[in-house]
């Protein structure tokens, strides 16, 4: 008898399940929510200040600190998009973070972390000319 469990019966019935449930969330969500969006745009009467999409929100938090930060963010987009050919060590049997991978966990994690520390302090702590200003 084989030491694995097949993954057929055993993993995709409930992963199909929670798609599912996830699916319906968010189209009840997407129905009672009310998008968070702004004004329609005036030219003569511009929002201070103006901020991006809260999306994009960690990358104008980024370049307001210097121009050249913005190779911060490409190296990111870059080491993100490399990441399924980055060399790991291969393992004799599949665990949850295993040790030999604890580097390339913590770079990810870094650089997650990162991203929402940028878009929290863009999204609350930035008032008008752009200047940092308490939330409450």
């Amino acid at each position: 008898m084989s030491p694995y469990v097949k993954s057929s019966p055993h993993f995709f019935r409930p992963v199909g399940r929670s798609m599912l449930l996830a699916v319906v969330v968010l189209l009840l969500l997407a129905a009672l929510v009310p998008a968070p969006l702004e004004t329609p745009a005036d030219p003569a009467h511009a929002p201070n200040p103006a901020k991006s999409a809260w999306f994009l929100l960690w990358i104008q938090e980024l370049v307001s600190y210097s121009t050249l930060a913005i190779y911060v963010a490409v190296g990111l987009a870059a080491f993100l998009l490399a990441l399924p050919w980055l060399p790991v060590p291969k393992l004799e049997h599949a665990r949850w973070l295993p040790r030999e991978h604890w580097p390339l966990a913590a770079a990810v994690l870094a650089a997650a972390l990162l991203v929402l520390v940028l878009t929290v302090v863009g999204l609350t702590l930035r008032g008008p000319d752009w200047r940092l200003v308490r939330p409450f």
